[in-house]
């Protein structure tokens, strides 16, 4: 199989994981008049690709290469060691919710006795939190998809998660959006050549006003999207 068509069908926004139940934020984000049009929009999105490059997209890199070598205590690992990197309920909520569905996906395109497989049974035993970057790793591996593009297919849909929610919130139209992706896209080659060398205990993001929103979503009364 041409690798770029699994790439194209895991990175398209219909993939159903529940991208379209979060915000990342911008619904507390543009409630408060912080994001209000495309170019606060644009500048919200880049800080959450940002946010995760450096945190989910190392997650996501190291869970690649382990399912490549079959190495499990490591893609464990880079589970535990994300969702502890989360200082928000939402954002784990958000991993973990979105992990263990694409974990169920896997196996239905590769069967119960493979690695997905296993990693979904010790999900739904507790064992392990489900991660979706880790869930990302494994399934791109399976699929024989590059880390590169996994990477950038990770980028992606961090940025389309926030400007897919922004349609429904925020006072910019479908050509605001595709201009912002396509503006994002320009910073993926570098994230990935920073991220490629770095360990799980090097990852990092700083971006506390997002963190911040999160909280005050959880006890907000607006309520589009999930807590």
């Amino acid at each position: 199989m041409n690798p770029v068509l699994p790439l194209l069908q895991f990175s398209d926004a219909t993939f159903p994981v529940g991208t379209f139940s979060f915000s990342n934020g911008l619904e507390t984000a543009s409630y408060e008049g912080l994001v209000h049009d495309a170019a606060t929009l644009e500048q919200y999105t880049r800080s959450a690709a940002l946010q995760a490059a450096y945190s989910d997209g190392v997650a996501a890199l190291v869970a690649y290469r382990a399912a490549l070598a079959g190495d499990y205590s490591t893609i464990l690992e880079a589970d535990s060691a994300l969702l502890r990197f989360k200082m928000n309920d939402e954002a784990r909520l958000m991993l973990c919710r979105m992990g263990k569905k694409l974990a169920e996906l896997g196996v239905h395109l590769w069967g119960d006795d493979t690695l997905m497989g296993r990693w979904l049974a010790d999900i739904k035993t507790y064992a392990t939190p489900g991660c979706y970057p880790v869930a990302q790793g494994i399934a791109f591996a399976a699929a024989g998809i590059g880390e590169r593009e996994l990477y950038a297919s990770h980028q992606y849909g961090v940025a389309n998660m926030v400007v897919s929610a922004a349609l429904r919130c925020v006072r910019v139209s479908h050509y605001d959006t595709q201009r912002i992706l396509y503006n994002l896209a320009r910073d993926t080659d570098a994230h990935y050549e920073r991220a490629r060398t770095m360990t799980l205990d090097s990852m990092h993001a700083f971006v506390p006003e997002m963190d911040i929103l999160a909280s005050l979503h959880e006890k907000g009364k607006m309520r589009m999207f999930m807590n």
